[in-house]
């Protein structure tokens, strides 16, 4: 096991420490998930029927203070942006995937995070989706090598969105950032025309 954050990069920490670490940021995320009520299938629904908008805000939130405080840090000469950990793009399967997910999400009303922290609670719905879950990457895991070839193409390795677009950092920090904005606005606006605000946390 290795810690992907850039801390562990720099000060050795034992395999001991780096699951304790885990737990502890687990059941921080957990906490904070419950707490904001996305471990509520009501409240994710509220996303596609228009009445919540709380995952978007809460993931607009989560995405902005990430992006600003690591890429805030790296121009103060704090964190080497090359010691963070990015998955590997491999655009056509993870769009693929992105739409399967997608589907899972609207249909079962939770993602994998929310689905947990619902079975810490006793959600039954959540359970059952965990179960198909577990399911289906099981399902995945046996029949990878009939697609593998799928699986693997499309490789961009480490590939930011400022590489992608050949745009300088800033700029792309800035019109993410200008994004978030923008869609709290707007949800905030819908909010008061639909004057819908069940399910909200």
């Amino acid at each position: 096991m290795e810690a992907i954050f850039p801390l562990a990069k720099l000060v050795p920490w034992s395999d001991a420490a780096e699951v304790a670490s885990a737990v502890v940021l687990g059941m921080g995320f957990g906490f904070v998930l419950e707490k904001g009520g996305l471990g509520n299938a009501q409240v994710l629904a509220g996303q596609w029927f228009g009445y919540n908008f709380a995952v978007l805000r809460v993931m607009f939130t989560a995405i902005v203070v990430a992006m600003l405080g690591l890429f805030g840090l790296h121009y103060l000469g704090v964190v080497n942006l090359e010691l963070v950990y990015i998955n590997g793009t491999y655009l056509w399967p993870q769009l693929v995937g992105g739409l399967i997910f997608g589907v899972g999400f609207g249909v079962g009303q939770h993602c994998p995070g929310t689905a947990v922290v619902g079975c810490a609670t006793g959600n039954f719905d959540a359970m059952s989706y965990v179960g198909g879950f577990l399911a289906g990457a099981a399902l995945f895991a046996f029949a990878q090598p009939l697609f593998n070839e799928f699986y693997e193409s499309s490789n961009h390795g480490r590939w930011l969105l400022s590489e992608a677009f050949g745009l300088p950092i800033g700029i792309v920090v800035f019109a993410v950032t200008v994004m978030a904005v923008g869609a709290f606005a707007a949800t905030h606006v819908l909010d008061r025309k639909l004057g819908q605000t069940r399910g909200a946390p």
